[in-house]
């Protein structure tokens, strides 16, 4: 025996063992033999295992190795003092290089600090920061990337591990508590108020300050509360879709949350799952002797940095443009791919990408098929995904919604600079000077103008009621990723959904299938059994439903028990369009196939009766609604045999057509997209009462069909068959460019690209992790009614925030209306003190508003901010004449309104508070009653207002005299008391200005076209536009070397129409 033969570590299979050397191994197969036993290869490993265990770590059943996970402890790594020459030697070559790439960047890739304020001499990178990070802070040490698979990580290295790199999550970047206080306090309309209250402290006007101080400290505490608890309701229900992942740990296998993970944890990859973090590939899950392989190419260097071979790969293509590029050393693999995982969602890759023994897998990423061992080698922070989320981390996507309030509040900023330039020119007619006793001056003027002419309360009300919206939702088994999603669900006007378990039950089923003349339907069974995947912790559920069917045909059970082995298993991909599983019993091998019965058919040379046949058998399938599944198997040498088909029947949702007709009176229609046979989703449509005006998505996009005429299909249409993930996200941005608000669901890792294209994402029940990431919403409870009762809710939570914005518009034009009317007229206020109350109370009665029952729009909702701008103009100029009357009847002698004695300042305070208020009763519609907590906050308002007027609170000395022009002859009380009778004939005549104005109000939307002001049009078309942009589709780059110049010509051409088979 050779030296290297004697040195074969544990676990190495012979060099003459070709069968272990380089079988596949996938889909739960079991390769290994007799021949390669631990204890037929007694290496130095093999026997420290053996002394540090006292047992074999191996068994050997039915000629095969598996790990005795809890058998087998990891043993403490020597130290350096206690090796041999020749080990520590070994040690130090093995570390040299991360040692000295580690050292390198601690040494050049320190932060500077930047210089103080005064030293003005020193540049900006003039020194480095002693206590910086290194550049490469995300790698860990290579020492914890050398977990055993067998025992993997101990409780106490976790521990250890995540103290320096935290939960393996990408969290938004910790929130300062304090800073997040502060935030309430911060933007243009709170800034206006904040000058105010220093405008009141240099006037000395103490009660203002404080009463000014208390409305900003309100909206923050209220703010801030109500978000805390929406979000913790969120929170709490996010648990249900946390990412989990199978992990050796303490020498067993166990499932943990994926954010518990740490680098250095041996995981195990399987089909169905997503990535939870960066890790590399060890080896197969049925083949832990690799591990050894692994080690040794490990310490040889053989697998490099990931990122280091990608960049090499990317200079040698620009030094050396040959057409041997792809067989440059970073593209080598070891052994056969153990996993394919689609990598969509990052590359743009549609098929599944194979991975081999060392190569990377990134975070996030779904694992299509094969079941591996793999090493975490990052946490999820430092992941590829990770920081490429780091770069747009700073970037707050607020949408829409952030939009709309900052417009409304810059307007209404102009519009308080400008009442202010007004009172100020009114002033100087009336020689006022600008600071003076009394608050007959100009600032005091523009203190109060200040005060009522920004609506301190919008931005917290606003987002107040949406994060209250959010766990309502929540509590309705729909997670809001982003609040600003409900905004956009509550204007969706077209939802793509997916017909398997939304449309339909999701309860597959075979029915009786067709056997081929001469076969036998339990042999069938088997085969399309064999050709199913058998990682039964994921099932796909066509393969769930035939292993279990199998349950009625016992003899096909027994078939499967004769000792079959599995060779090689390749999933379903959409140009082969079926199934394989390559297996052998005996010394006979077999090769089984399931799929799309002319793909199955296509496999087996036969004659055209044939081929007719079994066309003919699958639409008298389709047509009663069945999918059919051809099955096929081949023998040794032998031509393929069909066996029939299987037809599986999913029935629709009980409610599901109730649902789409009560989505279509909300102006939602839906277009149903599914993978089924046109002939099967036409059937479906039937069912569900959706239209037959189906079309295939393959021949949508590639028949010809361009510009208008294509965008025209796709609006029209009611579904799609035959339906890809690609097809899906063309389908949206072709509904996009017509205008249209567009939902799709989606709940496979393929769907990421189009769940993020779509203004609302919603990833249905039982969804992949990615599909969850990628989305604005997640359902947690199946079907469509779901999603259409959150878009009803959506647009009640909308309708609350457009009532308080209407509302909280109108208040600021009606005092700046009437007050600024009233400083140039007749040279008269109300007092500061008394203003700062009314803005008080009216964020104090409007929080409520969250808490309101709102009525569902039976339409898709917008902003319309033309709409609101005019009605709130009129209704603004209403409140504004209202308190004008009742000013006009106090200069008559006998006061008026005023019965026996009263102020003026107090009833002028009374009325705005009482109209103001109630104002949002007549914004917030009739169609359902208010909320109790609304009418009690208003109410309660109401009243401390009265209490005011009655005793003449804050009203000035000798009842707030000002003097006017022209005087007033009526005379106030000397205490600034008001009687009752006068207190309740305001009351009344305020309800009368109220019943006034929502008369006006119901009028003015019952103009058609003040109802659609401001609204987008949903259906607009550009011919011009996209006709250029569909014949630009038809066009290709060809380009071809010149054999003169050695240069390439590039030629633009049109594309070859694809060839088009029978629906």
């Amino acid at each position: 025996m050779d030296f290297l033969s004697q040195q074969r570590q544990y676990g190495d299979p012979a060099p003459d063992d070709v069968e272990a050397q380089g079988a596949s191994h996938s889909n739960g197969a079991n390769y290994s033999s007799t021949e390669q036993g631990g204890s037929q290869n007694p290496g130095h490993t093999g026997d420290n295992i053996t002394e540090h265990t006292g047992q074999n770590a191996t068994d050997q059943t039915g000629g095969g190795e598996h790990i005795k996970f809890g058998d087998y402890r990891m043993k403490e790594p020597a130290k350096s003092s206690d090796l041999n020459e020749y080990e520590a030697l070994d040690r130090f070559i093995t570390s040299f290089d991360a040692e000295r790439r580690a050292s390198l960047a601690s040494g050049m890739s320190k932060k500077r600090k930047p210089p103080k304020w005064w030293q003005f001499w020193k540049s900006d990178d003039s020194e480095l920061e002693s206590g910086a990070e290194p550049a490469d802070v995300g790698k860990p040490p290579a020492s914890w990337l050398e977990t055993d698979i067998r025992t993997g990580l101990t409780s106490a290295q976790v521990e250890e591990r995540r103290k320096r790199f935290g939960w393996n999550e990408l969290v938004a970047e910790k929130e300062n508590m304090f800073a997040k206080v502060l935030s309430y306090f911060q933007g243009p309309i709170l800034y206006v108020m904040e000058l105010a209250a220093l405008l009141a402290v240099g006037l000395g006007d103490w009660i203002d300050f404080g009463v000014i101080i208390g409305i900003l400290c309100l909206n923050a505490f209220v703010g801030f509360y109500q978000e805390k608890q929406a979000a913790d309701v969120v929170a709490s229900l996010k648990g249900d879709i946390a990412m989990r992942a199978h992990v050796v740990r303490n020498g067993r296998e166990e499932q943990i949350l994926a954010r518990e993970l740490v680098p250095g944890d041996i995981i195990i990859i399987q089909e169905g799952q997503t990535v939870p973090g960066d890790a590399q590939l060890i080896c197969d899950y049925n083949r832990p002797q690799d591990f050894e392989q692994f080690k040794a190419l490990r310490d040889e260097d053989k697998f490099g940095d990931a990122e280091e071979a990608k960049n090499n790969k990317e200079q040698k293509a620009k030094d050396q443009e040959t057409e041997n590029d792809d067989d440059y050393e970073g593209s080598i693999h070891f052994g056969d791919p153990l996993v394919a995982c689609d990598q969509s969602a990052i590359t743009g890759e549609s098929l599944a990408v194979d991975k081999y023994m060392g190569d990377i897998l990134y975070y996030t990423t779904g694992c299509k098929r094969g079941k591996a061992y793999a090493i975490m080698t990052t946490s999820a922070k430092y992941s590829f995904v990770g920081r490429t989320a780091s770069l747009v981390q700073g970037a707050k996507d607020q949408g829409h919604f952030k939009a709309v309030m900052d417009s409304i509040g810059t307007s209404l900023l102009v519009l308080v600079m400008f009442w202010i330039l007004v009172a100020w020119i009114g002033g100087f007619f009336h020689h006022l000077r600008i600071a003076e006793p009394g608050v007959q001056n100009l600032l005091h003027y523009t203190l109060v103008l200040l005060i009522i002419g920004v609506p301190v309360g919008l931005p917290v009300v606003t987002t107040t009621t949406l994060a209250v919206g959010a766990a309502y939702l929540a509590k309705q088994k729909a997670i809001v990723q982003k609040l600003t999603a409900i905004e956009s669900l509550a204007g969706v006007n077209v939802l793509c959904s997916d017909k398997t378990g939304t449309l339909t039950a999701n309860k597959l089923s075979i029915r009786e299938p067709f056997v081929a003349e001469g076969q036998d339907v339990n042999w069938m069974m088997a085969v399309a059994a064999l050709a199913s995947s058998h990682n039964i912790a994921s099932l796909d559920p066509i393969d769930k439903v035939i292993i279990t069917t199998l349950k009625r045909y016992p003899k096909a059970r027994e078939i499967l028990r004769q000792g079959w082995v599995t060779d090689k298993f390749t999933p379903f991909d959409p140009v082969s369009k079926r199934i394989t599983t390559e297996c052998h019993l005996g010394n006979d091998k077999y090769i089984c196939a399931k799929g799309a019965p002319r793909a199955i058919v296509n496999l087996a040379n036969v004659s055209d009766e044939v081929r007719n046949m079994y066309n003919q058998k699958a639409r008298e399938f389709a047509l009663r609604g069945f999918r059919s599944l051809g099955v096929a198997y081949k023998k040794n040498d032998e031509p393929w045999v069909l066996l029939g088909l299987l037809s599986m029947f999913d029935p629709p949702r009980e409610d599901t057509a109730q649902t789409i007709i009560e989505a279509a009176h909300l102006g939602v229609p839906v277009k149903m997209l599914t993978g089924d046979a046109i002939a099967i989703a036409k059937e479906t449509c039937k069912m569900l009462g959706l239209g037959t005006k189906v079309y295939n998505s393959e021949k949508l996009i590639h028949s010809g069909l361009t510009g208008t005429v294509q965008h025209d299909l796709v609006q029209r249409a009611d579904g799609f068959a035959e339906v890809f993930p690609e097809h899906k996200y063309q389908v949206v941005e072709m509904l996009q460019q017509r205008g249209s608000l567009t939902a799709m669901t989606g709940d496979g890792v393929n769907d990421a690209p189009s769940l993020k294209k779509a203004d609302c994402g919603i990833a249905v029940e039982g969804s992949s992790e990615a599909a969850q990431a990628a989305a604005d919403i997640v359902f947690l409870a199946p079907g469509l009614r779901t999603i259409i009762l959150s878009i009803k809710t959506a647009r009640q939570i909308f309708q609350r925030m457009k009532a308080y914005v209407q509302y909280r518009i109108a208040l600021c034009l009606h005092l700046e209306i009437y007050l600024t009317t009233s400083m140039v007229i007749i040279n008269e206020t109300i007092r500061p003190d008394l203003i700062v109350f009314i803005a008080l109370f009216a964020d104090l009665a409007t929080v409520a508003v969250a808490y309101d029952n709102a009525h569902v729009e039976p339409r898709p909702v917008e902003w319309q901010l033309k709409k609101i701008w005019v009605i709130s103009v009129i209704l603004g100029s209403l409140l504004a004449a209202g308190t004008w009357i009742i000013r006009a009847t106090m200069f008559l002698r006998n006061g008026g309104i005023v019965q026996r004695f009263g102020s003026i300042q107090e009833v002028l305070f009374l009325e705005v508070a009482l109209t103001e208020n109630w104002l949002i009763f007549v914004t917030r519609g009739g169609q359902t009653w208010p909320s109790w907590q609304l009418v009690g906050a208003i109410l309660g308002v109401d009243a401390l207002a009265t209490i005011f007027c009655l005793f003449g609170w804050l009203s000035g000395s000798g009842g707030g005299v000002m003097q006017t022009t022209p005087p007033t002859s009526f005379q106030n009380s000397h205490n600034g008391w008001t009687d009752i009778v006068t207190v309740v004939i305001i009351w009344a005549y305020s309800l009368g200005v109220l019943i006034f104005i929502a008369i006006v109000y119901l009028a003015l939307n019952s103009f058609e076209w003040i109802n659609n002001l401001g609204r987008k049009d949903r259906n607009k078309k550009d011919t011009q536009i996209e006709n250029i942009i569909g014949h630009i589709n038809k066009l290709a780059i060809e380009h071809e070397p010149d054999p003169k110049t050695g240069h390439d010509k590039f030629y633009i051409v049109e594309k070859t129409a694809v060839d088009e088979d029978e629906i």
